[in-house]
């Protein structure tokens, strides 16, 4: 049976009929489902496929009220479509840039702001922090009580921006709740609304993150997904490339160097993956049988790879990337 009552940690109704199915707990008198439990203490995952439709329909329902929104998007995987999201919900909102810690101390903060100001989008104000280092919390709470127009507050995002871990940090620093969000570096962990009272002028209410189905956590399994996640300070990777040469990243992307003079690309991805590059590309085939897009590159662009981080190039060039069909790829200005 259900009894109405929703998972404290990502948001699902209860229910103890059937373990197959998502909410499933083996009491109802348990604030959180069999999912959540599980994945809290012992760090299984469970996915749960779920359809953009549904977060898009409550996105839109956000869009309907005049509260604040929080977006919050992770530095090191930059939504690609934050523009149609700015569109969707037409509120106050604020970009909050997260994950500030995973990229290298060198990267100016105002730097990073002025870049998505330049986007033009309309927000309130561009806030960068680090939920792990507990950096511009303060501020972030200071300028949300300066812009909400009710008690609720709503934070969207993709999956894995970090909504759920921000969120968890306020109520650690503000509230006296116990309650703690479901957190986890895979996809699609908050499956519903979820509706959190910090102090007596504040309810934030998270949301599902926005899936996408184009990102390479989509595609490798549990473990990889660990591996391309960096919970530390990135430290780039530099390599002078020229015609004729490559780089491999694990096994599932390679990117050929066409044509061009000798070129710097900086990697801004997880150190835990394994880089190798080909001096003589032409006499080898590794990951050759993956789908292949060209890119002309203009000065000064990244090559991002949905999901994995991306490089940055400095010059002009022709490349090839080779990756998997299902997992997205562009090129736009440099971030850093």
């Amino acid at each position: 049976m259900t009894s109405g009552k929703k998972c404290m940690g990502c948001g699902v109704i209860l229910q103890d009929e059937n373990v197959l199915q998502e909410g499933y707990t083996t009491s109802l008198e348990n604030d959180i489902c069999q999912r959540c439990f599980r994945m809290k203490n012992y760090g299984e995952y469970q996915m749960i496929a779920k359809s953009n439709e549904e977060y898009l329909s409550i996105l839109k329902s956000v869009g309907e009220t005049k509260d604040l929104v929080l977006y919050i998007t992770d530095l090191l995987n930059v939504d690609k479509d934050i523009a149609k999201v700015r569109q969707l919900v037409p509120n106050k909102m604020i970009l909050v840039l997260n994950k500030k810690d995973v990229l290298p101390k060198s990267v100016k903060e105002e730097k990073l702001i002025q870049y998505f100001k330049d986007m033009d989008l309309d927000f309130e104000e561009i806030i960068v922090v680090s939920v792990n280092k507990n950096y511009n919390i303060d501020y972030l709470l200071k300028r949300i009580k300066y812009y909400q127009t009710s008690r609720n507050v709503y934070a969207i995002g993709h999956t894995n921006a970090g909504k759920s871990s921000l969120i968890n940090k306020l109520i650690k620093n503000y509230s006296d709740k116990t309650q703690e969000l479901t957190m986890s570096p895979l996809p699609s962990t908050t499956l519903s609304t979820i509706t959190i009272e910090i102090n007596d002028y504040l309810t934030l209410i998270d949301t599902p993150g926005l899936i996408d189905n184009r990102s390479i956590l989509n595609m490798v399994d549990t473990k990889m997904v660990k591996k391309i996640s960096p919970i530390k300070e990135i430290k780039p990777k530099t390599y002078q490339i020229r015609k004729n040469q490559s780089i491999i990243i694990e096994d599932f992307l390679r990117i050929d160097y066409v044509e061009g003079a000798k070129n710097s690309f900086t990697l801004y991805m997880s150190n835990s993956l394994k880089v190798k590059r080909l001096l003589n590309a032409s006499n080898k085939d590794d990951l050759k049988n993956l789908n292949k897009t060209t890119y002309q590159v203009k000065y000064g662009e990244d090559l991002v790879v949905s999901g994995l981080g991306f490089i940055k190039m400095v010059d002009k060039c022709e490349i090839d990337v080779y990756l998997d069909q299902n997992v997205d790829t562009f090129l736009r200005k440099n971030l850093i």
